[in-house]
């Protein structure tokens, strides 16, 4: 399969933006804490996505075990951090996806995908060979690696990436990621590259580029850097979904700046913000 090479860079694992470089076919871990197997939590149509992948029959979503993140303020620890979740045979995996698209799923959401691309990719190639034909979404923190995106190339119908910082400082401070907002920007460019803007036909996300930012307590995130650099370096008609539902979660007591909910204010300020940088998609309805 064409796929199947893409297991090798599991040898010396570079899919993110940590490079580990560690053997994780010979046992070894990283910061993912992953080894050359695939587990999952759990799988089934999800309705708390984005309108435009959920439609009626909602999006078919595979939430992956473990992280390349380790956020403080994770709202899934248990499977992030802890890595809840039970193997599944690369068969498993197909008799999933195609079960999923059998339900009406209108698109198959990889959560949490980057650690575990070479081992998820063969899985989707058997299963476009046997029927299935509804987009990838590939729902990511936004800390992949050129190396691992271009694996993804003509794979990915629709990418989904996190901007969870405009600053790196406060991306290693807060969720252990060294260099963090450049690797977004990087990853940015490059899906946006392979799929454009965000294609919504008949009510339905087709093709193109998705972007999440959480909206953080005092600006933690650094949101204006984040719609500066889309507007400017990527597209104002970039899909961006500005994210109001900020809560202490996992560790986030643990930091003073961190342990409140979000005010109305500071998310209508950063809706405004993104405005004037001329983005208009995503997130008008909301605020």
């Amino acid at each position: 399969m064409e796929t199947e090479k893409y297991i090798e860079h599991l040898h010396s694992c570079a899919l993110c933006g940590h490079k580990c470089k560690v053997d994780r076919l010979s046992g070894e871990l990283g910061e993912c804490r992953s080894g050359p197997e695939i587990r999952i939590s759990s799988f089934g149509p999800h309705y708390g996505e984005e309108p435009e992948l959920v439609g009626h029959f909602g999006s078919g979503t595979i939430f992956l075990s473990n992280c390349n993140l380790s956020c403080v303020f994770c709202q899934n620890a248990d499977i992030s951090h802890q890595g809840i979740g039970v193997k599944i045979e690369r068969d498993g995996l197909v008799k999933v996806m195609l079960d999923l698209q059998k339900r009406g799923c209108h698109n198959i959401n990889w959560v949490s995908p980057t650690h575990l691309t070479p081992l998820l990719l063969p899985a989707l190639e058997i299963a476009r060979n046997e029927g299935l034909d509804i987009p990838l979404v590939y729902n990511t923190g936004g800390y992949d690696s050129l190396e691992n995106l271009q694996m993804l190339d003509g794979w990915a119908g629709i990418y989904m990436p996190d901007a969870k910082y405009g600053d790196s400082a406060a991306a290693y401070k807060y969720s252990g990621a060294p260099g963090y907002w450049e690797v977004c920007r990087q990853g940015l460019k490059e899906m946006h590259r392979q799929v454009g803007d965000l294609l919504v036909q008949n009510g339905t996300a087709a093709k193109g580029l998705l972007v999440r930012h959480l909206v953080l307590p005092e600006d933690i995130a650094s949101s204006m850097e984040v719609f500066e650099f889309i507007a400017e370096e990527i597209s104002t008609n970039t899909y961006i979904n500005i994210m109001d539902q900020y809560r202490p979660c996992h560790n986030a007591r643990e930091f003073p700046e961190l342990d409140r909910r979000l005010s109305q204010n500071e998310f209508k300020a950063a809706a405004m913000l993104a405005e004037s940088f001329g983005l208009h998609r995503g997130f008008m309805n909301y605020w």
